[in-house]
């Protein structure tokens, strides 16, 4: 009588252990779902890091990396003043992404270009340093 005791607590053991398994599984599936339903943002919602962590994925599609540096022109086009003849420390920012627009795999020449200019545009005093930092990352880009 007690081997069959012990059989039926540890069949049931297994059973509730394949439940517990079960559930596990279940859940990560469930949390997925819930990301897919969030809400998309409208342009002007996404912050300047955002943005810039599309740009340094690698993966990120030609067009979607159109967008980013669309959305950076029109809402982050702005590049802090200099004081005292030197750039400002957002500045840096900014050479970041010109540099890794041109060694991402998915840019275009137009994309450059169009980004590089826009920028240019809305920020003559720094018209100088941005064609530097053309210059650096057309020279960094990979044959």
């Amino acid at each position: 009588m007690d081997l069959i005791f012990i059989i039926k607590v540890l069949v049931g053991l297994i059973f509730l252990l394949g439940i517990l398994v079960s559930l596990l599984l279940y859940k990560p599936h469930k949390q997925q779902k819930e990301q897919e339903i969030k809400v998309e943002k409208k342009d002007s919602d996404y912050t300047f890091e955002e943005l810039i962590r599309f740009i340094r994925n690698r993966e990120t599609s030609t067009e979607k990396l159109q967008w980013a540096l669309d959305v950076i022109v029109k809402y982050h086009g702005m590049i802090e003043p200099k004081k005292n003849g030197h750039v400002s420390d957002n500045f840096y920012h900014y050479s970041e992404i010109i540099v890794r627009i041109c060694r991402h795999p998915n840019t275009t020449k137009s994309l450059i270009v169009r980004f590089e200019k826009s920028m240019r545009d809305m920020n003559p005093s720094y018209a100088k340093e941005l064609g530097d930092s053309l210059t650096k990352g057309l020279n960094s880009r990979t044959a």
